[in-house]
This record gives C-alpha cells, sequence and structure tokens, in this order.
C-alpha cells in the first residue's frame, strides 16, 4: 500500500495500489525497470581537480569486479581520475603508489580469498610494507550463513591500517544482498576523499526509453524446457533447463553464469508459519515494497531457511532466550556449529521462541531472499535467444524434516513449460576459453560441472576451432547419470571432442572419480600441457576440486620428473597464465 504521503490523489492511490496488488513478482519487477528507465540522473558538480584513486578488487564468482567497474564509472562521473586493478594482477607492494585506495573483495569458502586473489593475500598478510601515504577503505563482499563473514575483507583493512595506511571511511561488510550497502559506502568513501565532488542529481524525462534488465531489473524469461536428465532408477535429480532471451537485450559468454530469483515454497513457508503460530493473513512491511501479507513476503522476499549467527542474534534479542545466548558466546562456537549443522530457521524458532513470534519480529530476523547462481550449460551461437541451465534437485532428511535446495526445487518443482521466471546474466571473466581456437582445452566436469563444459564445446563446434578438447566426466551410474550423452557421442563423432573419459563411482565395487582417470592417462595430460594446453574445472569444491588439484600436482610431479615443490610451482605459473581455471561451488 502507498503510503499517506505519496505525491497522488486518493483516487489515484486506490488504482495503484490495486493494480500492484494482482501482480506476481515477476510482473512487479518487470514494471518497477520500466518506470526506472522513464528518467535518468545526471551530476551537476564535480571536483575542481581531478583526485586520483585506485579501485582493488578480488573477486569469485565476478560480482566485486562488477561493483569494482561501476566504483570506478561512478568516481569517474564525479570528477575523480580512476583506475580499476585486479588483486591477481597486483602485488603488495604496489599499494603504495595508491594515493587514494578503495578495495572491494569477496570471502569465498571458509574465511578464504578468492582464487585470483590468494597470492596477493598471502603476500600481504607475511609481509611488512610502508603505507602512510595511502589513504583506503574497504568494501568486503561475504554472506552471512558462512561463519567467517567477510573474513578477507576483514583482514586486509586490518593489514592495511597496521600497515600505517589511513581510513577514508569505515569498513562495510556486506551480505548477499550487497547493493543498498554498497551505495551507501561508496558515496560516503568518495564525499570524504574530495567533499566537493558529491553530485546532486536531477531526474530528466527520457522519451521513449528503453528497459535495461540485469541484477537491479531481473528478466521476466519464459520456460522453454524443462526436462529430467537422469533415467529412471536414478539417485539423482538433474533437471535441464532452457530459458529464453528474446527481448532481454542480455547477452553471454562460455563460462558466464545466470543467476535465478527465486520463490520460497509452500510447504516451507507454512511450516515458518505454524513454528511462529502466526497465519500469513498478517500485514508486515518489506523495505523497497511496502505493506504486505506476510505470507506473500515469506514467498517472495525472505530467506526464510538459511540459518546464521546473525539470524540467531537477532532471535535471541527478540526472545530473551538464556539457551540460545549460551550458544552464541564466544568460547561456544564449536557448540554453535555442531547445533546449527543440518537445521533451518524453522527450528531455531521452534526450539527458542515456543511461543511464537508477532509479524513484524519474524519479518525482522531474515534477510533478503538473494538469487542463485548457476553456471551456463549453452553457447549462444549454439542456442540463439537462449539460455541453459543443469541443475541438480537438493533434497535430504535432516534433524526429522525433510528438506530441499530453495532454487533447485523451485526449478524442478514450481517451474513448468511456458511459466515466467526472473533471470540476469552474471559475467565470470575467470573462467573463459583460450582466445586461441588452436590451443587445446582439458575440462574436468563431474555431475553439474558438465555445464559450463557443453557450452565450451559447442562453443567452439560453432566457431570452427581446431583446437583439441578433452573431457573428464563422472557420476554415479552409467546406466541413469550420463548426463548429456547423446550430445557427447554425437561430438566425438564430428571429431569437435577428441577425447572423453568417463568414470561412474557406483558401478563397481570400487569408487571410480575422475581423479582416477586422469592419473590413469597421466602421460598424455602431461603432454597436452606441455603443448600449452588450458586446463579447467568445474564441480564441488569441498572434495572434488581438492583431488583433483593433488592428481593434476602429482602428474606434473611424476610425468615431468619434478620434486613436489617444483610441481606445485608449475601448476601456480598454469594459474597465473590463466591456462588452469575453476568454477567450484
Amino acid at each position: 500500500m502507498l503510503p499517506e504521503h505519496a505525491p497522488f490523489t486518493p483516487e489515484q492511490r486506490k488504482a495503484i495500489d490495486s493494480l500492484v496488488s494482482g501482480l506476481d513478482p515477476v510482473q512487479r519487477g518487470w514494471l518497477s525497470g520500466f518506470l526506472a528507465a522513464s528518467g535518468t540522473v545526471a551530476p551537476v558538480s564535480a571536483p575542481a581537480a581531478a583526485t586520483k584513486l585506485t579501485v582493488l578488487y578480488g573477486t569469485e564468482s565476478g560480482n566485486s569486479e562488477v561493483l569494482a567497474d561501476r566504483t570506478a564509472k561512478e568516481a569517474k562521473k564525479r570528477g575523480f581520475q580512476a583506475v580499476v586493478k585486479s588483486m591477481a594482477d597486483t602485488k603488495p607492494a604496489d599499494l603504495a603508489k595508491a594515493t587514494n585506495l578503495l578495495v572491494i573483495v569477496s570471502t569465498w569458502g571458509d574465511g578464504e580469498p578468492p582464487e585470483g586473489a590468494t597470492t596477493f593475500y598471502k603476500e600481504l598478510m607475511s609481509g611488512e610494507l610502508a603505507l602512510s601515504g595511502v589513504s583506503y577503505s574497504v568494501c568486503a563482499l561475504g554472506d552471512t550463513s558462512y561463519e567467517k563473514f567477510c573474513q578477507t575483507g576483514k583482514d586486509i583493512d586490518a593489514r592495511l591500517e597496521k600497515f600505517g595506511a589511513k581510513r577514508i571511511s569505515d569498513r562495510k561488510d556486506c551480505d548477499v544482498d550487497y547493493e543498498e550497502s554498497w551505495s551507501s559506502w561508496l558515496d560516503a568513501t568518495l564525499s570524504s576523499i574530495a567533499p566537493q565532488s558529491t553530485a546532486s542529481v536531477v531526474a530528466a524525462p527520457v522519451a521513449g526509453a528503453v528497459v535495461e534488465y540485469g541484477k537491479k531489473n531481473p528478466f521476466p524469461s519464459e520456460v522453454l524446457e524443462n526436462s529430467l536428465l537422469n533415467g529412471e532408477g536414478s539417485a539423482k535429480e538433474t533437471i535441464h533447463l532452457g530459458l529464453s532471451l528474446e527481448g532481454s537485450g542480455l547477452s553471454y559468454e562460455p563460462g558466464d553464469a545466470l543467476a535465478v530469483i527465486p520463490v520460497n515454497a509452500p510447504d516451507v513457508i507454512q511450516a515458518v508459519l505454524n513454528a511462529a503460530k502466526l497465519k500469513g493473513t498478517e500485514t508486515v512491511e518489506v523495505k523497497g515494497e511496502g505493506s504486505k501479507l506476510l505470507a506473500d513476503a515469506l514467498r517472495e522476499d525472505y530467506d526464510i531457511t538459511a540459518l546464521s549467527r546473525a539470524v540467531l542474534t537477532k532471535l535471541q534479542a527478540i526472545t530473551g532466550s538464556t539457551e540460545l545466548a549460551a550458544l552464541l558466546a564466544e568460547d561456544a562456537k564449536e557448540q554453535l556449529k555442531a547445533w546449527n549443522y543440518g537445521r533451518e530457521i524453522v527450528d531455531a524458532i521452534e526450539a527458542f521462541a515456543p511461543n511464537g513470534l508477532t509479524a513484524e519480529q519474524l519479518a525482522g530476523i531474515f534477510r533478503k531472499l538473494p538469487p542463485r547462481l548457476y553456471s551456463i550449460a549453452s553457447s549462444p551461437l549454439a542456442h540463439p535467444g537462449e539460455v541453459h541451465l543443469t541443475v541438480a534437485a537438493v533434497r535430504y532428511d535432516a534433524h526429522g524434516r525433510q528438506r530441499k535446495g530453495v532454487c533447485s526445487t523451485y526449478l524442478a518443482d514450481l517451474v513448468k513449460t511456458g511459466d515466467f521466471t526472473s533471470i540476469f546474466v552474471q559475467p565470470n571473466k575467470n573462467f573463459r576459453l583460450p582466445t586461441s581456437g588452436e590451443t587445446p582445452v582439458i575440462m574436468v566436469g563431474p555431475g553439474t560441472g558438465v555445464a559450463p563444459f557443453r557450452a565450451f564445446v559447442e562453443h567452439r563446434a560453432a566457431l570452427g576451432h581446431p583446437g583439441k578438447n578433452w573431457l573428464f566426466f563422472g557420476d554415479q551410474r552409467y546406466t541413469y547419470d550420463f548426463l548429456y550423452q547423446l550430445e557427447w557421442q554425437d561430438h566425438l563423432k564430428s571429431g569437435v571432442l577428441s577425447k572423453l573419459d568417463v568414470a561412474f563411482s557406483r558401478d563397481q565395487p570400487e569408487k571410480i572419480y575422475v581423479q582416477h582417470k586422469m592419473l590413469e592417462r597421466a602421460k598424455e595430460l602431461y603432454a597436452w600441457l606441455e603443448e600449452g594446453a588450458h586446463f579447467y574445472v568445474c564441480g564441488d569444491a569441498n572434495r572434488m576440486a581438492h583431488d583433483v588439484h593433488e592428481a593434476l600436482v602429482s602428474i606434473v610431479e611424476s610425468q615431468g620428473h619434478k620434486s613436489r615443490a617444483d610441481a606445485e610451482a608449475y601448476v601456480e605459473e598454469l594459474k597465473k597464465a590463466k591456462r588452469y581455471q575453476r568454477d567450484v561451488y
């Protein structure tokens, strides 16, 4: 509902409320973008003299890089002389040359730096620098569902201060919904460096403005195909999703990811309402949306499953639970980690708010429902106007309750052919095919990790690239789980796919995985690397990617007749040359 002070007559307010209340999230998103596109803003003032600014980023999925580019663009609008640099191409000693330094960095895994920023981070943490001539500020990206939230940004912020750099503005720690936090950090920081640069903005209508789709305004894409890839009898549920890009203006390259905006499942919503002892007909204020029915807000706006310290801290403040306070104590981190494992927010409400919550209290413990990123499984040349995904539906039982992945089961259960779902493209410049079509390519992608390699092979086929292509694929059973089997066989026949090695772990008594197949082909694999092959890995970060990395080092060690240290250095050089790239999650 529009507030009373909105600049509309009572009749206009009533008409707008009536229209908006009947729209679903996809329709509201489109309308929002259309209205936003009807106006633009322009700065009317800038610094008298160009102030130099270095924007340094470290990224895993591409978010930090996108924000770094947007930071520099905004700074230039305000008259700054801004340059963007990646931690992958920067040494800590270079920082001494930066008068004003803005750092945008994400945290990956268990408090680790992004892969491309690892060398920079390690050198910064272990070395000594004199940075008294540098002024800086840090914007840290993270996810509050992880224990070491924004740890990399926190570490870099503290290290720069230790080296004598002067903080321009306080570090901003951003959750997955980072847009507003980043924007406020940027404005405060640029204003502190050069107060006169703070631009006043005026809206100017643009005739015939074209709607632009992206993260701020996702595209409502029609579902062209939603099919099960696994055979009957499989223990897995992997779907192939075809989505339309017609009319979106969106484009992508092989290696990019697609963000999907999900909604929460009805049974999950009902379980939360039951735990909180609410009906769902209550109204709550949703930031940026106004007043909504609680059930609608739980469906469309809030992350109602992911349990984190941040959520529990808010819940404890509401309930005053001494038991929860004990779990949140600094010396109880392991106990908290153990309690959280396999549980969701509904479990916490049942355990620590047995008398229920008000609608406002319930809404207050949630963060915004974040989009989910999936590696794109198609080439735009092979499927013009379309984008494809390969998604494994996540379902499991824990603590006496059936659990399911929010977005994977949204796509598997709730999205049908002909429906619309909101999407945007997330570029990933750290996962790209070689610039030369003659360069050999080795791809390791078990399970849904095969998705980007379907795109790679399709793309090289469409371009007629002569470079050799070798795929290592693995899953549970040959009969049920050989994803895209017929396509791979066609690519082998045409010669686009030079080699295909498969590992099906459950088809024999001993488990066989992709790394075992790599070791069996050690001699030839090393020969390809010596020819200049690029090596790619996509899939599970916890075990698979680690095991594949160890196998790669072992192959270089044995076939190259090197020491372990020299083999590790060889592999590190592959990374630096962007010949060893990973898309892991």
